[in-house]
């Protein structure tokens, strides 16, 4: 079943993340998208472990990142998570993040990252085990959500 709310996280500007600019640098938002992805899978049972007993990891082959309005130090934020696009049997995937000032609820940027499952022991891609095949496509939708051919 397709959940109608986005996942979502509650974050912060770190130090760490900021630019010469004074403003969170790229490489933060997409670690910041890398940890909502994970803790989606983490709070659906599917930690580190699992997936190293499974022998199955996910492969990022392609992010897209577009700035809308700064994140200065120490703002908060919130991190939304939805499914953009996937292929029937959820083998590859368009995930997106969009990332919104809690000060005043504007989208200050978004990350679309297309993800694939990965064997790790044949070393190729495949289609994800049912279980996680359904809490990806039980994920709520982007507006445009569409289906890889």
């Amino acid at each position: 079943m397709t959940s109608d709310t986005p996942f979502r996280i509650a974050l912060f500007a770190r130090w760490p993340d900021m630019d010469f600019n004074q403003h969170m640098r790229n490489a933060a938002y997409l670690g910041a998208s890398e940890d909502c992805r994970m803790r989606f899978l983490a709070e659906r049972g599917f930690v580190m472990e699992e997936f190293r007993l499974r022998k199955l990891g996910p492969v990022v082959l392609e992010d897209r990142l577009v700035y809308k309005k700064e994140l200065r130090l120490l703002e908060p934020f919130q991190v939304e998570l939805v499914l953009a696009a996937s292929t029937a049997d959820a083998r590859r995937i368009k995930v997106r993040n969009s990332f919104v000032r809690e000060s005043d609820g504007a989208l200050a940027a978004v990350v679309e990252s297309v993800v694939i499952w990965f064997d790790l022991e044949a070393r190729k891609a495949v289609a994800p085990p049912e279980d996680l095949k359904a809490a990806w496509l039980g994920l709520a939708r982007a507006e445009d959500f569409a289906w890889f051919e």
